[in-house]
């Protein structure tokens, strides 16, 4: 069993930190600073994951590239700083590698190629701000944010060394990628199904 991740006083967790919690304590570190992942995903959000991992899964079959699916720790150490005292430590909801070199028993040591984070509304601000910004930062090629509930998807792709937002893209939209050429997923594939709620009309009564 691992120590509790709880310390009296500590500027900045690491990797090294982060091995020593215990395995039901779901959260990240960005900038040496722990974010709680809890609470667990929710119906749509597992959806749209599984469905988004069968596409994924399917074009990249017999390419190089590899694709996994959360949990699934990616390791992003700022200059000056060893893979094992990394001070970010993240769980993308799917990450794309395709320099194998970076995958490990441990996870990723590096950035992915592209990373989709499924959004939900207790990680919805970290999503869009703190993790854009470090994958942004850390040389990620492609950046796909998918809101399931809303049924909306951004996307970013890196121009330099910054991330250059492609655009907005709704359920009935497709959403290409920069990076892979001819890697096309139609968001109504990923999507849960709308459920209609048909109401009875009330009879009607005529005046007397």
């Amino acid at each position: 069993m691992r120590t509790s991740a709880k310390k009296t006083v500590v500027d900045r967790f690491t990797w090294a930190d982060y091995q020593k919690w215990p395995d039901e304590q779901r959260c990240e570190i960005i900038d040496g600073q722990i974010c709680d992942m809890t609470p667990a995903p929710g119906t749509a959000h597992q959806e749209v994951s599984a469905n988004l991992m069968y596409e994924f899964c399917g074009f990249f079959k017999g390419k190089p590239c590899k694709v996994f699916a959360a949990p699934f720790d990616v390791r992003l150490a700022e200059k000056k700083e060893t893979h094992n005292k990394c001070s970010n430590v993240v769980q993308p909801d799917i990450s794309i590698i395709c320099d194998q070199k970076k995958i490990d028993e441990k996870g990723c040591a590096g950035a992915p190629d592209l990373i989709v984070e499924i959004l939900s509304p207790s990680t919805a601000s970290k999503d869009q701000v703190k993790k854009r910004r470090l994958y942004e930062r850390h040389g990620v090629k492609e950046y796909w944010l998918i809101h399931p509930i809303e049924r909306y998807a951004h996307i970013y792709a890196l121009k330099g060394d910054n991330f250059e937002f492609i655009g907005v893209f709704d359920d009935a939209a497709t959403l290409e990628s920069q990076v892979f050429t001819g890697l096309a997923v139609k968001m109504a594939d990923i999507l849960p199904v709308l459920k209609v709620v048909k109401e009875k009309a009330a009879p009607y009564k005529a005046r007397k």
